[in-house]
């Protein structure tokens, strides 16, 4: 990787300065953060995000959307959202040129596999901004790719020139539905047979992040990746399910033990004990408090981690232990 997701703790931040906003299409505007002295920012991958401090208490995440071999700028695409929980509305409203505004550094939850010899992309709408950087990516490295993007209208499609006309390696389709989704991409009919060696990423809205789930459901699992940008409705718990439990947790390095009661969150336990332990999503999203476990059965709820993953590492603010004792590497 030519710029490697930088290896520091949740915990660490960057003050930068948002040097320009540009409408990109209809609601979506682009935000350009850089160092105020014009030193280089720390290296990120394709498909990794930043969390943006928009106001006192209110932290959202963002996918970076530029070249990752850009070392002088972080880009974020926010579309506003009249129904969400007001960060959208916070970006477009308050944050103007050239406020100082709080930012994590890169972490990545949706990493680019390098090794195949092809790449099914699939945008849905805003969903484009993780895929648009791994476009300047593939590109970089030569790499086959098909960008699948998915939107109302052009109105509606940021980035759309700009990725049309670095568009070298691979080729992108845009499917504009006019609001009506059987107008648009039969995503079944594209992904109906599995080809050797591709891989898919998909990210958007979450009717889409469901049609491709199920379109892609007889792929080999390794071979399909996805990003949610909101938390999927969970089922409601059948009156057949273990009921939830109260635990005990241990902190390794400490010694120290508190107890999680059945209808309290690990990750708020931890905080008011004063652990080490940063949130910021609330939803399973963004690796925010991702906590290493050593002993302990552990009802994972989260969206990020691979399998592989969660036999050592949990995310406390979404999932729980399952009963017994939880030892966590704090």
């Amino acid at each position: 990787m030519n710029a490697p997701t930088t290896e520091r703790s949740a915990l660490a931040h960057l003050e930068l300065v948002l040097r320009q906003v540009r409408m990109e299409a209809t609601g979506i505007n682009s935000y350009e953060f850089v160092d105020p002295d014009g030193n280089e920012l720390p290296g990120f991958t394709a498909g990794a995000h930043i969390d943006v401090h928009i106001a006192p208490g209110v932290i959202r995440q963002y996918s970076l959307c530029n070249d990752p071999q850009e070392r002088h700028r972080y880009v974020v695409a926010v579309l506003r959202d009249e129904t969400g929980r007001g960060g959208s509305r916070g970006m477009h409203e308050t944050l103007r040129v050239p406020n100082r505004i709080k930012v994590s550094v890169p972490r990545n939850n949706f990493t680019l596999a390098e090794v195949a010899s092809k790449f099914i992309l699939l945008a849905g709408g805003i969903g484009v901004t993780p895929l648009k950087a791994m476009v300047h990516r593939l590109e970089s490295k030569r790499i086959d790719y098909d960008l699948h993007y998915c939107a109302k209208g052009p109105q509606y499609a940021a980035f759309e020139a700009e990725l049309k006309s670095i568009a070298r390696s691979g080729k992108i389709y845009c499917h504009f539905d006019g609001g009506n989704p059987k107008n648009g991409l039969d995503i079944v009919k594209l992904l109906k047979h599995p080809e050797p060696d591709t891989h898919i990423y998909y990210c958007g809205p979450a009717g889409f992040m469901q049609a491709c789930a199920d379109a892609a459901a007889h792929w080999p699992q390794e071979l399909v990746h996805c990003e949610h940008f909101k938390a999927p409705v969970q089922k409601a718990p059948a009156a057949s399910d273990a009921p939830v439990v109260g635990y005990l947790v241990e902190l390794a390095q400490s010694g120290r033990k508190l107890t999680v009661a059945p209808d309290q969150n690990l990750a708020e336990v931890l905080q008011q004990a004063g652990a080490p332990v940063e949130t910021s999503c609330q939803s399973g999203l963004c690796g925010t408090c991702k906590v290493r476990y050593l002993a302990g059965v552990v009802d994972h709820q989260d969206f990020i981690l691979d399998e592989s993953e969660r036999q050592s590492v949990m995310t406390p603010c979404v999932s729980r232990c399952s009963g017994g004792t939880l030892v966590l590497d704090l």
